[in-house]
């Protein structure tokens, strides 16, 4: 290369799409959600994965052994109360995740879903990823959630920076959900997506399971709903109650055999 052709390549402008400043800036914002629009479907598509069973729950929930750390400190902490979530939610994808697996596929069928973060979400993955399974991870960049989720299958980990495409693709491959205890996080996820049945944007089955009755029935009176009018009887079919993790895995594998 003489001295002309170099002095000509220095002088070639940037092509836009790999001009990082541009794609950070306010102008490009809508070429950021549609890469949070296009890439996990690529992704996803690339693990052979089109089927998930997402879980949604607290992200405080803790852990057997970081729920000794908090009793030791303070035995009245309430999320103490949220242990035996965290285990049930273990023992519930593990086991969905080794039924998925028996399934006569070539590849797992049903995968779990969550929103990679801690909690009931790592709880999630980590059954999963303890029964040798795949495992999906939708991570969104929060300025309180730091904590890493070990368990999510690399190839399946993203981070979202817009609620809106992440919650896009929670519903998109979901055949199953199961809400275990949570915040306002946790509702805003549930109520759309009951929305999304209700209104018949989502019209394929799509079983619920809402797990913990002690936390539900005191959270929200669904009756109280049917009562004013301002639901129909039958919606209150949209969800299950269970407390335990037997009846929540019959539920809802009863529910996706007939989809096979």
């Amino acid at each position: 290369m003489n001295e002309t052709t170099e002095k000509k390549e220095l002088n070639k402008p940037e092509k836009a799409y790999k001009n990082l400043d541009f794609l950070n800036s306010t102008d490009a914002r809508t070429l950021r959600i549609l890469a949070e629009y296009l890439h996990p479907k690529a992704q996803f598509l690339s693990q052979g994965l089109q089927n998930t069973i997402v879980v949604f729950g607290s992200a405080r929930a803790p852990a057997p052994e970081e729920a000794e750390q908090i009793k030791a400190a303070n035995p009245n902490d309430p999320r103490l109360k949220l242990t035996s979530y965290y285990e049930q939610t273990v023992e519930l994808t593990n086991r969905l995740t080794q039924w998925s697996l028996d399934l006569d596929e070539k590849e797992q069928l049903f995968v779990v879903c969550t929103g990679a973060g801690p909690g009931v979400m790592m709880a999630a993955n980590r059954g999963a990823h303890e029964a040798g399974g795949k495992n999906a991870g939708l991570a969104i960049s929060l300025p309180n959630e730091t904590v890493a989720n070990p368990y999510v299958t690399p190839e399946l980990h993203f981070e979202f920076h817009y609620f809106f495409t992440r919650k896009f693709w929670f519903a998109y491959f979901a055949k199953a959900l199961i809400i275990m205890p949570g915040g306002f996080g946790t509702l805003d996820e549930l109520f759309e997506i009951l929305t999304l049945i209700q209104t018949k944007k989502i019209e394929r089955p799509l079983p619920i399971v809402l797990f913990g009755k002690e936390f539900w029935n005191k959270l929200i009176n669904f009756e109280t709903l049917v009562e004013f009018g301002t639901i129909s009887p039958e919606d209150l079919n949209l969800v299950h109650l269970s407390d335990q993790v037997e009846d929540a895995f019959q539920f809802i594998t009863s529910k996706l055999k007939t989809e096979l």
